[in-house]
């Protein structure tokens, strides 16, 4: 792979994983329109390694507070195991403690309610569809769905639920989302951001959850591939048009969260739903036509 394609598939990267967009789609797009060959599991492990790190440069504080409040989840439970046995058989009986005493811990199981199903849902959906390498036309038709997906979120009603008040139903529901939205073309972002204000979720918070549930999930798909990377082969300057690439990634995915903020904020969505029309077209006509 060279430095320009390296470049143009970060670029590509850090716009569609974070915009409405979908990059999966526009990724099988690419490969039919310029001859892109497959990226190779390396490169794709590095781009999506330059977006996560553009979701922790932007919501540090919240990430942060979300691992220190995890830990003491952990830490929480086991003191309660420990109780248990010993109200079981001492004489004395001691409480238990809240393990869910705080908004960031609420959070927490917030996310983990959320990426259960997206998991299951990732795994049944990656062993029925060849998701590395569709037909052309599931993308073309998944942006179609993405254009209405995304027409409906600008329709929606200002909410007002956030780590306080948002419900385990609600995660249950757009961690679905977002499962099904593995399908190449379907926006994960638009996807699961739609969902979360459909469940009444206030708008700037949805862009959090939405970008924040999105690590655990990413995550979890790279390391089911890592087994395959001792098939790869790379050379010294593959592995430095790998960096290129996935620095241009993260300052473009840094970019595009920022700029998320304001669309969901005012509602523009519909902007990006009338571009996920006119490529999803495009690419169900390339289908028949290539």
């Amino acid at each position: 792979m060279g430095l320009l394609e390296a470049i143009l598939l970060g670029f590509v990267q850090g716009v569609a994983e974070f915009l409405p967009i979908s990059s999966s789609g526009h990724l099988a797009i690419m490969k039919e329109l310029f001859g892109i060959d497959d990226v190779g599991l390396t490169f794709d492990l590095m781009l999506h390694l330059g977006t996560l790190v553009a979701v922790f440069i932007v919501y540090y504080k919240d990430i942060w507070e979300l691992i220190v409040n995890g830990l003491a989840i952990v830490r929480d439970a086991c003191i309660n195991v420990i109780r248990f046995f010993q109200n079981r058989v001492g004489k004395k009986k001691k409480n238990y403690v809240n393990i869910i005493s705080t908004p960031y811990k609420r959070f927490v199981m917030l996310i983990i309610v959320s990426t259960i199903p997206t998991g299951i849902i990732g795994l049944i959906f990656k062993k029925v569809f060849n998701l590395d390498n569709p037909m052309l036309i599931v993308p073309g038709i998944s942006l179609l769905i993405t254009g209405c997906i995304l027409l409906i979120s600008d329709m929606l009603e200002k909410g007002k639920k956030d780590e306080k008040t948002a419900t385990f139903v609600d995660a249950a529901i757009i961690g679905i989302s977002q499962g099904i939205a593995t399908l190449p073309g379907l926006s994960r972002s638009g996807t699961t951001i739609t969902c979360a204000l459909a469940c009444g979720f206030e708008r700037s918070f949805a862009v959090k959850y939405s970008f924040i549930m999105s690590i655990p999930a990413i995550l979890g798909a790279n390391i089911l591939d890592i087994k395959d990377l001792t098939s790869q082969s790379i050379t010294g300057s593959e592995l430095v048009n790998y960096i290129v690439g996935t620095v241009v990634a993260g300052v473009v995915g840094y970019i595009c969260i920022k700029t998320m903020l304001v669309v969901v904020r005012k509602q523009k969505f519909k902007y990006f739903a009338y571009y996920c029309f006119a490529i999803g077209a495009l690419a169900s006509i390339l289908f028949f036509v290539i």
